[in-house]
């Protein structure tokens, strides 16, 4: 449950990251760094907590622990730099930054799949990659539905 909850921080950062940087281009250049530094810390500080609860809960061992810190790290910067493009873009279709946050969520967890064992899998996916990936499969099946009525309306 703790993961789950974990993960649901995930998704409140993200947005929150998100939202911060809409501001950005009304800001000078030394607000826009400390808004960087700001960002970059606050990233850490939950990239940080995410490793301790896995550590905690799943009993990783020292090389497991770097593998989900690097994970994390990559693919949190990846997604944000995925956001960021969106937002830059002036793309208003929230629908597409979920899937953007979906699609990396997805590769996370396909990350901690190659390396955990499966005990420590098990108890993941049990807690949370499962719940997960309902919710990502049913917004995926919304968004296909949706695509769908729209080529029928066409015809």
């Amino acid at each position: 449950m703790k993961i789950y909850q974990g993960m649901k921080h995930l998704w409140f950062v993200s947005a929150a990251l998100f939202l911060g940087a809409l501001s950005l281009p009304a800001q000078d250049q030394g607000q826009q760094q400390k808004k960087e530094e700001e960002r970059e810390k606050q990233r850490m500080e939950y990239i940080d907590t995410q490793v301790k609860k896995l550590v905690d809960q799943l009993d990783l061992e020292y090389w497991q622990e770097f593998y989900v810190d690097s994970t994390l790290t990559h693919d949190l910067i990846a997604m944000e730099e995925e956001l960021t493009e969106l937002q830059k873009a002036k793309v208003g279709n929230t629908d597409i930054y979920q899937n953007v946050q979906d699609k990396w969520m997805q590769k996370i967890d396909d990350s901690y799949r190659r390396f955990f064992n499966e005990e420590q899998w098990k108890k993941y996916w049990k807690s949370t990659g499962q719940r997960n990936q309902k919710a990502r499969d049913k917004r995926k099946a919304k968004a296909e539905k949706a695509t769908a009525e729209i080529k029928n309306e066409g015809k």
